[in-house]
Parts: C-alpha cells; structure tokens; sequence
C-alpha cells in the first residue's frame, strides 16, 4: 500500500519522494510488536546509537557519531527528533516516546538543514501521530503480558478513542500503562577504601590517617532491580473553521520510573553488576502543540507552535569513582569529617535535578505542489533552556570543605545552558521538462547558545576549582549555588544549502542527485581553561533511486553517499573527568543504503534493509599533552586517534529482514512472522587509549518470532523477541576517564595490615533484552 510521508514538509508519496527516507506506518509498527525507542531502531539500517538506560539515548544516523560525552556539557546532537511538528530534540537523551496508536516513524538520512536546521545535521528522526478524524467513532484496546528470561514480568495495557463532535470537530484520547521486567541482578562485592595506604602512598600527599577498610553491599543485593514504570497519554483535537482552515492543539504526557542500572560487568558474572548506592530516575514530560493549516489564496500556511517541558530526578551510584580515582590517587585522603578525621566507607553517590523547557514556533508558506514553480518558505524561533544539578554526596563529609549551602556535598553543578536559534528558510523546485526536476534550498541561522551558574569544590577543598573562583563574577547569584564562577556565552550566524536533480523514468521509478549540507551550532565549555567550541558542518553528496516493479509488488529502493564531516565537536572526559568539548578534524562516511518490500504471493511477504558505511578519520587527532588543547603537531606523543580511525558506535554493517505469512485458519485471519536484525562490531570511543581499555562491542543478530490471528475486530499473538538469548551489546563504558577505571586493581594488604580484595574492571555493557515471550489480546471497536 501507499505510504504518505511529510518529510519535505508537504503530503507526499513515499515512492515520489527524492531523498533517503525509512518509514514505518502504523501497520508494520503493530506487526512488529514497536513500543519504544530499542523496538524499532533496530529496523532502522541507517540509525544506530548510544545508551545509558531508557531515555538515554544518543542518537545517530550514517555513523556521524564521535561517540563522545553524552552529558548535559556536551554538544548538541548531530539528529534532529521531532513529534509531530514540533522539535523536541534535547541533549544527553532522546526522548524515550511510548510508540502506541502512532502513524509512523520516519528516518530522513542525511543532512536536513534547509528544512529542519540545527542539529539535523546528519538526519532527522520524526514520530507523527494519528490525528483525529471527523469520519466516525473508532477506537481500540490492547493488553499484553511478557515474561524476561533471566528476569521478571511486564505488561502492556494501552488504548485510544476517537470522537466525532459533529461535523467540523473530532477528539482522539490516547492512554498507555506500560511495565518492563527488570533482568540485572545486583549482586554481592566488596571494595575496599585503601586511605592512600599500600595502592597509592606514592601519589599521595598531606598526613592522612590509617584507615584501610572493606566495604560490602549485603544492603543492597536484589535480583531483576531494573523494572521501568512508563504511564502516560494523548489527546487531540481537530476543529474545522471552515473547508480552508483547520487548528490542531494536542497535549502529550508521559511519565517514566526506573530503578537500578541497566548495564552488567562482565568481569561481575553475565547480567550481574554489584552497585552500593542508589540508581533510580524519575522522568516526566509534556509536549503542548498547535498546528494550524489553512489557505490564503492559492497558498498554503502552515503554523507549528509547541512548549516542551521535561523534569528528570535521578539517583546514581558513583563508588566506582570513588574507589578508582578519589581513593586510589589521594582525593579520598582529604575526606573528612566536621572533626577532621579520614571518613572511612566514603563512597560517593550523585543527585540529579534536570529541568528542560523549549518553545519553538514556526511559519511556513507554501505554493500548490502541481505547480511547475513552486516554493516553500518560512520563519523559524526556538528556545531551549536546561537547569542543571549534579550534586555529589559523600554522607557524613565534614562542613568546613562541603560546597557552601550544600551539606555533605564534595563536588556541585548547579548551571543554566540556554540555546537559542532563529532562522529564515526556503526551497523552491522548477520542472525543467515534465520528467526533469531541479530543487534548491537555504536557510540562514542565527544561534545564541550560554552557560551561567556555578560548579566545583568547595573554597577549602580547592585552590584553582569551585567557589575559590567566584571572585572573577563579583556580585553574581544563582539560585541556590554558592556563588557564581560560570558565565560564558557564544553565538553566530551561518547558512546551509541544498541541491537536488530529480528524472523520473516512468511514473514508477526515479533517480535523483542530491547536494546537501547541515550544521551544529558552536558551544561553551564550562572549563576555564578551554575556550569555546565552533560551529561543525556536514556534507553530502547522494545518488540514489525510488523503484516499483512487477505491479508494485516489489519495492527497491537505495542510496549511495559520501559524507564530509568537517571540523566536528568531540566530546571527551578532561581533567576530574569533566567534559571537554573539543573541534576535531575532518572525518568522512562513504556508505550505501538500501531497502526492499516483495510480495512474494498474495499471503507471503518480504520486508528488507541494510546500510554499510565505511565512517573513519582522514586526518589524525592530536592533543598537547600539556594543555589538553588540539595541536597540528602531530607525534606519537600527541596522537589520540590516527588517520583511519573507525568513527564509535558504527557498524560497518547493520541490516533486517522480515518475513510474514497470511493464511486463512478455521474462520480466522491467521499469520505467522519472523524476524532477523544484524549489525557488525563497532568501537565505543574515537581515542585509541579509550578503545583499548574498553575493548570493541561485538556484533550480534537477534531473531524475532510471531504467531497470531484475527477476525472481525478481535485479535490474539504470541511473540517471542531475542528467541536465541543473544546478549548483543548496546553501548560499553566506564563511569569515569576510561585509564583510571577500567583497569581494576590487584587484591593486597593496606597500612594496618588488612588484606582487602581485587577491585573488578569498572566497564559496563549495556545488554540487548534477553529473550522474552508474550502474549497479546487485542480488540477494537
């Protein structure tokens, strides 16, 4: 069947559409049982990705990924996301949205910076709803139950209405209740706090007391303690003020609690990690938008307006840091308590408040598409704003080197990061002949982008980190922080273009040429000591192809590109392992993508897609070891990443394929499906010290399994996912600067005498589900 897709910003058929586009409808997100980010990225080929967990996802398509620092510091994402309308791309996170009575997901690859601007720089990600329609009531209810292997249970209830309110005026209310099993055991270890003892009384310094001590997490060991509680809902209207013009407001809301951590340690035992403090986050959001459509003369206007607020609280154990960096290199020396004495058992945990807020607006015109000439335009405003807290906690640290007003607090980031964007646009397409179509497109930006607050130690912990630096923002308050030592701002204006050359060989198959470049805005970073970062760019040169054949029972489309990434923003963990934004060199991604649909007989049919892509460095990555800035002198004492370097989180491959079975079974519409998705090894860092300590992220393909059936309006599956337990790896990581905790360290005998034991490799992976079976019911009205 036909899909309509609004990438270019009208209504058009995702067969007439000149550029790489994966869409998946309503339809095959059900078959493919989709209800959140890791259920249909999967089928993505082009998109790959970073996570911590659920709603800690960084995003990438065509392997534009340095797979820096995804932290609140970092740089803005290099892939737009949008819901509906309205941009809700936010850094360190997508937003985890639950996948439930939605259109479609539609990938745009490559850059879409004439259309979408900043941060769509390597490609877009666009999750549109279902509207309301004034044809008649409908409506649905579907309830699943799930069992984890390794794990525990989880359920699905979900459900929607749609409401005629006469002739002009329809509503659609959408509500979801959603548990996932926890998996990950949290088992018992033991670190031990060696006071700058036997380990490290060669980098210590001062007198620190004897205190050599083991600590356990007996308190704290459960099995499957990473359950996520996802609640939440939808409701749009749609009023017609008349047959030209139509005001679409719609309120999405989703509620998100999840405990414990979602990585193992292999080094701990497969899907165990032992944790001794808290992990947990609370994660609430809601996106209010407006759409209004409507016509002045021959033209069509176009109002998208939307305010997007996100609150997350967070809880996260950090004795990792604690034992491999503060203990083992002095820092823990210096934890005392109000008395002075050496804090045995200091362990670190850290507190998170972040509070997002964006407001977008945009105002676009367009002429009739059958148009020989025809255009869009229009203007763009965007503010977003990120209230930042990090409090690190040591229970029982002493007030005379706490962070003032924070008690028991070591280290404290309480900031405020605006960025701002604004922007004029435009395309316009002429049909040089009736097959032959020329397109070209701009868009100026201005961006606006700031840090203001405070971070750091405390004036008595610190002399060159913290409040001791307050005294260069005399008279500056923020909030609830001590002071402020944190005041910097950048901005710039730029443009972005495109060119593409469309001929249609028949009205089932085109080729196209595609020249496309996009763009992140420059940042700040909050280091002293490193100035700000600039803007980076992308280039894209694609040739590609939309094919229909054998009556449209086949579909094969495909692209092939080659991608100019110049003077790109890595993110990377610099001294006290905070994050430094650095511009890099160039890198380029030279890949293929393609897809393809087959029905094969009227019951039997394929679904296909793959991409490889060759992404890697052309120049070398060079550091000053001294001052941690980028150097053209370029030595084995400089080099971080050389020439060739594998760019993280890419595969050279990734790749699926679908087949599904129809057949009619004792009155009921029967089918049976599976399902295979592939994706090769891939780096977890750029730097080559970072991949050695870390290792490489095997691949791994993992089989989906589906027998169901339905008749009038009722509806019954059962599924399998991961059928064969793969343990694919997500994402790989430490919690700190990879030297310092990835290696572990040997058992020995502290200053007192007490034998204490190994500390295991802080490197964590994140897992694929292990295999799950499920059942759902479903049955719609």
């Amino acid at each position: 069947g036909e899909v309509v897709v609004t990438a270019t910003k009208r209504s058009e058929n995702l067969q007439s559409v000149p550029m790489s586009i994966t869409a998946i409808d309503t339809k095959k997100l059900d078959e493919l049982h989709v209800t959140e980010f890791q259920d249909y990225v999967k089928f993505l080929p082009a998109v790959t990705f970073e996570t911590f967990g659920p709603s800690q996802n960084t995003v990438f398509i065509r392997g534009v990924s340095d797979g820096g620092v995804a932290n609140h510091s970092g740089p803005q994402p290099s892939v737009g996301t949008y819901l509906d309308e309205q941009p809700i791309t936010t850094i360190n996170g997508s937003l985890d949205v639950h996948i439930y009575d939605i259109a479609r997901v539609e990938v745009l690859s490559g850059p879409q910076g004439t259309l979408y601007g900043a941060s769509s720089e390597s490609g877009t990600l666009r999750i549109i709803t279902n509207k309301p329609s004034t044809a008649g009531f409908s409506g649905a209810l579907d309830v699943e139950g799930n069992w984890v292997d390794h794990g525990s249970e989880g359920y699905v209830v979900q459900g929607y209405v749609n409401v005629p309110l006469g002739n002009r005026l329809a509503v659609r209310l959408v509500a979801f209740d959603q548990r996932d099993a926890g998996y990950i055991d949290n088992v018992l270890g033991q670190r031990p706090f060696v006071e700058c003892g036997a380990v490290a009384t060669s980098v210590c310094s001062g007198t620190p007391g004897p205190v050599d001590s083991v600590i356990n997490n007996a308190d704290r060991v459960a099995k499957n303690f990473n359950p996520v509680e996802t609640y939440g809902g939808r409701v749009a209207l749609k009023f017609d003020l008349n047959d030209n013009w139509t005001i679409e407001p719609t309120l999405i809301a989703q509620d998100q609690r999840a405990k414990g951590f979602f990585g193992y340690n292999p080094a701990v035992g497969d899907l165990q990690v032992s944790r001794f403090q808290p992990d947990a986050s609370h994660d609430r959001w809601y996106q209010a938008g407006l759409t209004i459509n409507g016509k002045i003369g021959r033209f069509d206007v176009t109002y998208a307006g939307g305010y997007f607020r996100r609150w997350i609280n967070s809880l996260e154990d950090y004795s990792d840091y604690s034992v491999a960096y503060d203990e083992y290199y002095g820092s823990g020396a210096y934890w005392t308590d109000a008395s002075g004495n050496p804090l045995p058992h200091a362990q670190q945990f850290i507190v998170g408040r972040d509070r997002f807020e964006k407001g977008s607006n945009e105002l676009r015109i367009a002429s009739p598409s059958t148009d020989r000439f025809r255009i869009i335009a229009g203007l763009f405003q965007e503010r977003q704003s990120h209230w930042i807290i990090q409090d690190y906690v040591i229970q029982g640290l002493g007030p005379q080197i706490s962070v003032t007003g924070w008690p028991n607090t070591i280290w404290l980031t309480d900031q405020d990061r605006v960025d701002r964007d604004r922007a004029v646009f435009g395309e316009a397409s002429f049909d040089i002949l009736p097959n032959l179509t020329i397109t070209g497109g701009i868009r100026y930006y201005h961006f606006d982008n700031s840090l203001f607050g405070f971070y750091g130690f405390s004036a008595n912990y610190s002399s060159h980190t913290g409040e001791v630096k307050c005294v260069l923002f005399p008279g500056l308050t923020f909030r609830d922080a001590p002071c402020v030592n944190l005041d910097k701002d950048t901005h710039g204006t730029g443009e972005t273009h495109k060119v593409n050359l469309t001929y249609r060989l028949d009205s089932d198959k085109l080729v196209y040429f595609n020249y496309a470049t996009g763009f992140r805005p420059g940042g700040v970073n909050r280091n002293g000591n490193f100035g700000p970062y600039q803007t980076d760019t992308l280039t894209s040169y694609e040739v590609g192809w939309k094919t229909a054949w054998l009556d449209h029972s086949l579909i094969f489309n495909g692209a092939l590109y080659d991608e100019e990434w110049n003077n790109f923003q890595f993110a990377f963990l610099g001294p006290n392992s905070l994050t430094i934004v650095q511009n890099a060199p160039t890198a380029r991604i030279l890949g293929v993508e393609s897809s393809l649909e087959w029905r094969a007989t009227e019951g039997l049919t394929f679904t296909a897609g793959g991409a490889y892509n060759d992404a890697h460095l052309t120049a070398p990555f060079c550091q000053d070891p001294a001052s941690g800035e980028p150097t053209t002198v370029c030595n084995a004492s400089t080099i971080k990443a050389p020439n060739g370097t594998p760019l993280a989180f890419t595969p050279k491959f990734k790749g699926n394929l679908t087949a599904r079975y129809v057949f009619p079974m004792m009155g009921w519409n029967a089918h049976v499906q599976a399902s295979v998705a592939y994706e090769s090894s891939r780096t977890p860092a750029v730097f080559a010290a970072d991949v050695a300590n870390l290792g490489k992220m095997p691949g791994f393909a993992t089989v989906d399994l589906a027998f169901g059936a339905e008749r009038d309006k009722t509806s019954f599956e059962v599924f399998v996912k991961n059928a064969f337990d793969e343990r694919g790896q997500l994402d790989r990581f430490t919690p700190c600067t990879t030297s310092i905790c990835a290696p572990g360290y040997p058992a020995g005998v502290g200053s007192n005498g007490v034998a204490f034991p190994a500390v295991p490799p802080a490197v964590y992976v994140i897992p694929t589900q292990p295999l799950t079976i499920g059942i759902r019911l479903g049955q719609k009205f």
